[in-house]
């Protein structure tokens, strides 16, 4: 199987798929380079495609671009946050401690909190940030909490600050869940950079992709080593078995695409802050109707969507808008859900709707459109001219 044919077997994804649909806005792309194509030949040649040469040079460049010592390729974000997580057991922590997460965020956050052993532990975000609301967090810490997973939703950094600061006061570790931020900044320093450990998920979508894959990165020499034992079932040594840990190595394939896409990192960074800034300023006049993706003076995004929220006390749905949306070919997500009172697997961990309102009216009246390298500016001029023709069918004059 040469590079050509599994460029064409992999590349079914979102983006794919959208164009498949017919959609002239596709929610998603992915970036295969010629580099990645070679790579992926001489690995099939050399019949070594287990984790081997290529995850560690993709580990050591993967860390140096996010300043700092260590990173541990693994097979998907989840298995990163997972990992993380159970890295802790080496640090004190017990089985059923908790984690606090952010309500709004992918599922597989959750479930990662979960599939290390730990109970997670929900705070609210701000409706206006999508990220975890600082000033909620500390209500939530008890004796049995070990961390705080911010998670940097849509490549718009959480309060690091703050969450830092509090981390700090109780004696707890942070894990930045960054799988949407490559590439974002907090006040100068780099999303991933500020916690003990951050976990990236190089799915398709993102910006550095692997197909599937994700990576863990730390300055912490002991976390780094406990996180390479943890990703191959516990492993000490040649065949000895320290921990209870995964079966998720990342293989040559994926870090010899993850290769090529560190090469075109920054240009593929530029077209999507580009991309963002455009529809921000765009959207400026939609104001009225719609919380959407902003970047604030201290902060740079990385972005990985565009978020938009109706605004309550308005004439319309989030449905109206992403049915009107899809029928004028702009592809789009729901925006999340509330984990632990809008998603069936947590029901009967004692909560209850109502229990996080932010989270809650977010996933009710948010979607997330692409803002990926891939689409011109004259596919995020229909999409505005999407947005007020579907206002004006409202009776709104923008």
């Amino acid at each position: 199987m040469k590079a050509a044919d599994f460029n064409k077997a992999t590349a079914v994804n979102d983006g794919q798929e959208a164009k498949k649909a017919g959609y002239k806005v596709p929610f998603g792309t992915v970036s295969i380079t010629d580099k990645a194509k070679k790579l992926i030949d001489e690995a099939i040649d050399h019949r070594w495609l287990t984790k081997g040469k290529y995850v560690k040079e993709f580990e050591e460049k993967f860390a140096a671009l996010f300043g700092v010592k260590y990173g541990i390729a693994v097979s998907s974000g989840t298995d990163a946050d997972a990992i993380a997580c159970a890295v802790l057991y080496d640090f004190g922590a017990q089985r059923a401690d908790e984690i606090i997460i952010p309500a709004l965020t992918f599922v597989a956050t959750g479930n990662a909190v979960l599939q290390a052993g730990f109970k997670p532990v929900f705070v609210d975000v701000k409706r206006e940030t999508l990220n975890i609301d600082p000033d909620k967090i500390e209500a939530a810490i008890t004796k049995r909490t070990r961390a705080i997973m911010p998670v940097h939703l849509m490549g718009k950094p959480a309060d690091m600050d703050k969450i830092v600061s509090i981390a700090k006061k109780h004696k707890l570790y942070v894990i930045e869940d960054a799988a949407e931020a490559h590439g974002a900044q907090y006040k100068g320093k780099k999303i991933g950079a500020i916690g003990e450990m951050a976990c990236f998920s190089l799915y398709a979508a993102h910006i550095i992709t692997t197909i599937e894959g994700g990576m863990i990165i730390t300055n912490n020499e002991s976390m780094a080593q406990a996180a390479r034992s943890l990703r191959n079932h516990g492993i000490d040594g040649k065949f000895r078995f320290k921990r209870i840990g995964f079966s998720a190595k990342m293989n040559e394939l994926e870090a010899a695409v993850g290769l090529g896409n560190i090469d075109i990192f920054h240009d593929i960074l530029e077209k999507r802050r580009r991309n963002v800034r455009y529809l921000m300023k765009q959207f400026a006049r939609f104001e009225k109707y719609f919380w959407y993706l902003k970047e604030d003076s201290h902060e740079v995004l990385g972005p990985h969507a565009f978020s938009i929220i109706v605004k309550p006390g308005l004439n319309f749905t989030k449905d109206e808008f992403v049915t009107f949306l899809e029928k004028e070919g702009v592809d789009s997500r729901n925006l999340f859900y509330s984990i632990p009172t809008q998603t069936d697997s947590y029901q009967g961990m004692g909560y209850k709707l109502g229990d996080f309102p932010q989270s809650e009216y977010c996933s009710d009246q948010g979607t997330h459109i692409g803002c990926h390298q891939d689409i011109e500016q004259n596919q995020l001029d229909h999409v505005v001219l999407t947005v007020e023709k579907f206002l004006k069918s409202k009776g709104h004059q923008v």
